[in-house]
């Protein structure tokens, strides 16, 4: 039994080691060794990039692609218009570009406001959450690229000429940029958590291509849009459902866009906990977990990446309690299992005092234990798929 628990602990406390700071670490060997695999490419779409900035006149204009830009919106009155705006003040085109704006049975004045700002086509729809929004916009937009926003994300003016570059190479399926997160006044560490995040994704887009996107600022080839259940999710399931058809997903960070994040870390815990209740069906029902199609850097990405950060709190669980039973088998065990309840002491004492040891501890532990808790909902009252927007980032 001993043999059991020391094996179950030193592979479970391995693999969160792995998968935090081993990954990033071997990405950034990898990268040195074996150079950038999308160079080529990454030196044409800057090319193109910068030549679609410098064009002005009309003949220029048309070497533009066509883009749809779908903003999916749930009772967005205080910000629509805006978001509106801010597409239709984009260096691009404006013959180039279709604003839409899907309404998803939203109560207030979301629809009228869109209209008013400018929004070439506003799809009033009936509550359906909002991937059946995105698969809504998707159906009635006419661009060959189609582009997507939440509503509440502010994009930089140069965002939408670096976001449709790269599918200057006709294998790439799929682009995110990089969204910043503000808010300086709350609490949550997200911010500091996405940096790190936005790295590791630099790495693997210049490798095997990014594990997963994110809903401030993203695009997708039209040939390639794949209409996803309610459950599903845009920013986990492209990037490894393309990979499965061939399609390569990339991050491009000159793609730029702000967002405010949730002010606090209780706020974040909820929304990663609505977030992770769909993992379930991502993994299982649309084949994340088969590597049936993947190449062996992207398949070695996902595991280390997505695979394992999911089963996070169950390898802590697990490591928790086979180093409870392996007390009294040798001071290492009476260190290891010191730190763990130093961590979770931490993390409740992080509700009160601001320094960033605790907060930091306190950040790790909601996060960590949110995956968990989707989870749980899952397994009690189905997928979901509902809108439920984080309080506070409006």
């Amino acid at each position: 039994m001993t043999t059991v628990a020391a094996a179950l602990f030193w592979l479970c406390a391995a693999l969160l080691v792995y998968t935090h700071a081993g990954y990033p670490l071997l990405l950034a060997l990898l990268v040195r060794l074996c150079g950038e695999r999308v160079r080529p490419l990454s030196r044409y779409a800057r090319q193109r990039s910068n030549a679609l900035a410098n064009a002005t006149d009309t003949e220029s204009a048309s070497d533009f692609p066509v883009v749809s830009l779908i903003v999916p919106a749930y009772d967005e009155e205080q910000v629509i218009a805006a978001k509106v705006a801010n597409a239709l003040e984009l260096d691009y085109p404006r013959e180039r570009l279709q604003v839409i704006v899907a309404s998803d049975g939203s109560a207030d004045a979301t629809a009228e406001r869109a209209r008013a700002a400018g929004a070439d086509l506003v799809l009033e729809l009936p509550p359906g959450g909002k991937v059946s929004a995105l698969n809504a916009g998707a159906e009635q937009a006419s661009g060959e690229i189609l582009a997507f926003s939440d509503a509440n994300s502010v994009w930089s003016p140069q965002a939408l000429h670096h976001l449709v570059a790269p599918f200057a190479d006709p294998s790439v399926a799929y682009v995110c940029g990089q969204v910043r997160f503000t808010d300086p006044e709350g609490d949550n560490l997200e911010g500091a958590y996405w940096r790190y995040e936005m790295a590791v994704r630099g790495m693997e887009s210049r490798l095997g291509g990014i594990t997963a996107g994110n809903g401030a600022i993203y695009a997708v080839r039209r040939e390639a849009y794949l209409p996803l259940a309610v459950s599903g999710s845009h920013d986990l399931s492209f990037p490894f459902l393309l990979a499965k058809r061939g399609g390569r997903s990339l991050y491009e960070p000159r793609a730029q866009a702000s967002e405010k994040m949730v002010p606090t870390i209780e706020g974040e815990w909820a929304r990663k906990r609505r977030m992770q209740r769909g993992l379930w069906d991502i993994a299982v029902g649309e084949g994340m977990l088969s590597p049936r199609g993947y190449s062996p850097l992207f398949a070695f990405e996902l595991l280390s990446h997505r695979v394992l950060r999911y089963l996070s709190p169950f390898l802590h669980l697990i490591a928790f309690v086979a180093n409870l039973a392996l007390l009294g088998d040798g001071w290492v065990y009476a260190v290891t299992f010191a730190l763990q309840v130093a961590l979770l002491a931490a993390a409740l004492l992080g509700r009160w005092l601001p320094a960033i040891p605790f907060r930091v501890a306190r950040y790790y532990v909601l996060t960590t234990a949110a995956i968990a808790a989707g989870f749980w909902d899952r397994a009690r009252h189905g997928a979901g798929g509902r809108w439920e927007k984080a309080e506070g980032t409006r």
